[in-house]
């Protein structure tokens, strides 16, 4: 048995994992040790009947003035912009109920008005530059307009619905602080900024990391010694306890949970972020509001004008007929794409969980008030939005409602706005779906739509790699972004806080004669410890035996094999483990695009299964691998001979070095070339400066590399050796970044 830092493997394991209890194989003289070290499960304490309050700044908000029929003008003094920040409880509040978002008054064709509680003008640390501001409507007015007018060119109105619209962009760029306006300027000077090898991710849970908003900010030191500087903070906006799917089921979009804080808390997280580099991206659900959103309550009352803004019908005839095109998310958790509300005897559209309420963005309403949301987290210091669900947000009868022509407008028109409001703010499309699917979404260099997007089909093929051994299907992944346009910029990463779907290439796969519903049981099977002699430990969500379709839950260091060893006491197992982990991450940081770490891959956390003791978390096995961040094991990042000294120092060293070689840059190219063995992957990056081969063997044992590139001595990154680029010897698990200069 090995010891770190005063612990044994196995007991670093009950330290980290409140859960090993389900562990067929514990050993029965650690039951006393696994019984100490359960740690407490997470208790968030919310208020039960009082609506969440935004704490805002003490300035003054403004009033402005409209005409009957002519947009929104905003009236300023001769010196000091205008800042449409208005009540005490939330900034930008447009016609509405004391809590409600704009109300726009379609009958009387007037545009939105504005309401205030006084008349001072706010005062911004700089004046608003509207030459700047002009500049950019007028570049892209004209596009802005046709595609609204096309996709709502049943309203006769439609040109009080955009007046209003670029009426509050205006609003919101005003409302906008120096400090973002300034680095807008920067970046639009720089669009490429976010393409280069400098921009590492990590994406977290803000309550599983450090509890709180503060805490998290007190912790950001931690975040820079990771090397991270693009922080993806998972859903944190109000959701209701119990139905909340993770943070999904958003009740308020400009409100934070109470439990993590305010958002003016968060404002100064975002600012204390920026002062140290640190880019910050949030979660924006498109798709649906939480039944609880002040929308869906008024629907729910019986208000017309609400009830527009989602999907009712009286009766099943319609709905069944979107039942027949439809394919169903979760067909064992959350059967159908309706719900019946019997207080009201109405039918609701439920594409994803019953609480979940679709959005009907043919009301232009929809659109316009979600363009305000999005602007107004932009103010609160967002840098990159995370569009979820964007392939579902546009619903039409006889279709299967997925990746339809009107979302691509809608998507195109966002880009717009921001390049006008917020040019330094970033759109990423969350499109899980088949690999000619996801592409479109980029839109094309002259009219794009998502400045990135998730590498979903790597990260699945990375997995099916692992399981076969083959890597015919991740080669010819590979290639096919490779030819991609440079400017389609992928987020790259190996594990998430969702799932794992089977979304393979099938009709490749077919030509290995690989039955697809086979295929996947096969795989789930190896990850969840079924197969003989599998290193995976996992669990499937939504298991679906009828289709014998199910997704896979786990963290990377359980999957790759750290867990089983771990507890097995196996000291070989955990080094080859740890091995696999490492190259699985070099894999994913010599990929093109922006790697994004999972908190707590850093130092191999493995799964937590004391989620099946929470009544609210035990239905969803995903949250297997969002358990809290393991503080108590962290320390020994520090340790050398440590499972998290090991890859908290393997991975730094990988992340320096690519941040040190332009050949990572996007605008490298990339490629694969022959190894002659089934099981090792080779791929070329390559600019005018340097060339690189990263190669990785993805077999449990010790290889050759068949590569034959004559064309000088390459440099070993990880290692420092220098080595001929042909007939390359590699461990088991192992990997090799060679490199030269030209």
């Amino acid at each position: 048995m090995i010891r770190t830092a005063g612990f044994s493997v196995i007991e670093i394991f009950f330290i980290n994992q409140g859960g090993i209890l389900w562990q067929k194989k514990r050993l029965q003289k650690k039951r006393a040790i696994t019984q100490k070290q359960e740690p407490e499960i997470l208790k968030v304490e919310t208020s039960k009947t009082e609506p969440v309050k935004v704490e805002t700044s003490k300035t003054e908000p403004v009033k402005v003035e409209t005409s009957k029929v002519e947009p929104v003008k905003v009236e300023t003094s001769r010196t000091e912009p205008v800042k449409v920040e208005t009540s005490k409880t939330e900034p930008v509040k447009l016609e509405t109920s004391r809590v409600e978002p704009v109300k726009v008054e379609t009958a009387k064709v007037e545009p939105v008005k504005v309401e205030t509680a006084k008349k001072e003008p706010v005062k911004l640390e700089a004046p608003a530059d509207m030459n700047i501001y002009n500049e950019r409507f007028q570049k892209h007015y004209d596009e802005l307009k046709w595609l609204y007018c096309e996709l709502y060119q049943d309203r006769e109105d439609v040109m009080s619905y955009l007046n209003d619209l670029t009426a509050n962009m205006k609003a919101f760029y005003n409302d906008r602080n120096a400090a973002l306006r300034t680095s807008d300027r920067k970046r639009e000077a720089d669009p490429d900024w976010y393409k280069r090898n400098n921009l590492l991710g990590m994406m977290m849970y803000v309550n599983n990391f450090a509890h709180t908003l503060k805490g998290l900010e007190e912790n950001l030191d931690y975040v820079q010694e990771c090397n991270v500087n693009y922080l993806h903070l998972m859903p944190l906006l109000a959701s209701p306890e119990g139905r909340s799917d993770g943070g999904y089921a958003v009740a308020d979009f400009r409100t934070v949970q109470p439990e993590l804080g305010t958002m003016d808390d968060f404002a100064e997280l975002t600012s204390k972020c920026h002062e140290k580099g640190i880019n910050i991206c949030l979660d924006f659900v498109m798709n649906h509001t939480s039944e609880d959103h002040e929308w869906a309550k008024r629907a729910r009352a019986g208000e017309k004008e609400y009830q527009d803004r989602y999907f009712f019908f009286d009766s099943y005839d319609i709905p069944a007929l979107y039942e027949e095109t439809c394919p169903q998310v979760f067909p064992t958790t959350a059967p159908g794409n309706f719900t019946w509300l019997d207080d009201i005897h109405k039918h609701v559209m439920t594409t994803f969980y019953p609480y979940q309420w679709d959005l009907n963005y043919r009301n232009p309403v929809v659109f316009n008030e979600m363009v305000y949301n999005m602007l107004y987290l932009a103010n609160q210091g967002v840098d990159i939005v995370r569009l979820d669900a964007v392939p579902y947000i546009w619903k039409q009868l006889g279709t299967n409602c997925r990746n339809l022509p009107q979302v691509h407008t809608i998507v195109r028109m966002m880009r717009m706005i921001c390049e006008i409001v917020c040019p330094g703010v970033l759109l990423l499309g969350e499109v899980v779906m088949a690999p000619e699917k996801v592409v479109p979404y980029f839109g094309t260099v002259e009219k794009p739509e998502c400045h990135i997007l998730y590498n979903v089909t790597t990260m699945a093929s990375t997995w099916h790699t692992v399981a076969t051994k083959d890597v015919s299907l991740l080669r010819r992944q590979i290639d096919t972004l490779g030819a991609l346009p440079k400017e389609y910029v992928f987020q790259n990463y190996l594990r998430c806080h969702d799932d794992i779907g089977w979304g393979l290439d099938y009709d490749f796969l077919k030509n290995f004669e690989i039955d697809e519903i086979a295929h996947k049981k096969f795989l789930n099977d190896f990850f969840t410890g079924k197969y003989p002699d599998s290193f995976g430990r996992g669990e499937l969500y939504n298991d679906d035996p009828r289709l014998g379709d199910a997704r896979l839950c786990g963290t990377t260091a359980s999957l790759c094999g750290i867990e089983r060893y771990g507890f097995e006491g196996n000291t070989y197992g955990v080094d080859r483990a740890i091995r696999y982990d490492i190259t699985l991450h070099a894999f994913m940081l010599s990929q093109s695009g922006i790697p994004v770490i999972y908190s707590g891959d850093e130092i191999g956390q493995v799964n937590d299964y004391s989620y099946k003791n929470d009544p609210n978390k035990c239905a969803d096995s995903r949250y297997l691998h969002r358990g809290e961040f393991s503080w108590a094991l962290a320390p020994n990042r520090k340790i050398a001979d440590t499972v998290q000294g090991k890859l908290f120092s393997a991975l730094n060293h990988l992340e320096h070095v690519r941040s040190e070689h332009s050949v990572f840059d996007t605008k490298a190219s990339l490629r694969t070339i022959d190894t002659w063995d089934s099981s090792i992957l080779a791929i070329v990056r390559e600019n005018d400066e340097e060339k690189f081969i990263g190669i990785y063997n993805f077999s449990d044992q010790d290889k050759v590399a068949w590569i034959n590139e004559d064309d000088g001595m390459y440099t070993d990154l990880i290692s420092g050796h220098e080595m001929e680029g042909k007939g390359v010897m590699i461990p088991a698990f192992g990997c090799f970044w060679l490199c030269r200069k030209k």
